[in-house]
């Protein structure tokens, strides 16, 4: 049996795009099964939002023209809804935060729940207008899904989470990630970024799938 085709996610849960293209990656591993694994990664865009949104967004509104940004992306897509709480009165300093915990929720139990907290993380974000950038928010949210407070506190305490979420941001860099969502594919050599299509996702998946590429000889 070949090995599935590994597929590195990299996003930063406060973006929006990264809620919108949420849908996508779950129908790609509801149709693909066990022939793909999307394996998650953080990746620093909103790590100082007062300088993302509240000082490069000055000429544009500041916080509230971003929330009006935000909602206007996610209007057309019904599986991405909006509080409209969301940045104009809800604006988590850090993505920091969340991604630290998630790190150490990796840490502690396997890379699958930490994907599933992530996805809950959005939610109370996006839906519920949670401030993620809040440690005691997110400590709450984690616990709330089944999390042993006291296994991520560990993870963070002894510095293991902080060292595994540098190396994500670093291999981000390295591998020249220009924003979220990101989907890396052949090893590298394919990045697919922003909001990309469901077909177009799908269409180089199935491209590599059928060609692996360490069957391709081009020299």
């Amino acid at each position: 049996m070949n090995s599935p085709l590994q597929v590195d996610y990299y996003t930063d849960v406060l973006c929006i795009w990264a809620w919108i293209a949420q849908r996508r990656n779950d129908e790609i591993e509801e149709s693909r099964g066990k022939e793909v694994v999307i394996q998650h990664h953080c990746l620093n865009v909103f790590g100082d939002t007062a300088n993302r949104i509240g000082k490069k967004w000055s000429d544009r509104g500041g916080y509230a023209g971003f929330a009006k940004h935000v909602r206007e992306s996610a209007a057309p897509y019904a599986s991405a809804p909006v509080d409209p709480r969301v940045w104009r009165y809800v604006r988590p300093h850090t993505s920091a935060t969340a991604h630290l915990i998630l790190k150490a929720a990796e840490l502690s139990t396997s890379p699958e729940e930490a994907r599933s907290l992530a996805d809950t993380l959005r939610a109370g974000f996006f839906v519920d207008a949670l401030d993620i950038g809040n440690v005691g928010v997110v400590l709450d949210v984690a616990c709330g899904a089944g999390f042993d407070r006291t296994d991520l506190q560990s993870a963070i305490e002894s510095g293991q989470a902080h060292a595994a979420l540098m190396a994500d941001y670093e291999h981000a860099q390295e591998l020249g990630i220009k924003g979220s969502p990101s989907w890396v594919l052949n090893d590298g050599r394919q990045i697919l970024y922003g909001n990309v299509g469901y077909r177009v996702l799908n269409a180089n998946i199935e491209e590599l799938l059928k060609s692996p590429a360490h069957e391709a000889s081009w020299c």
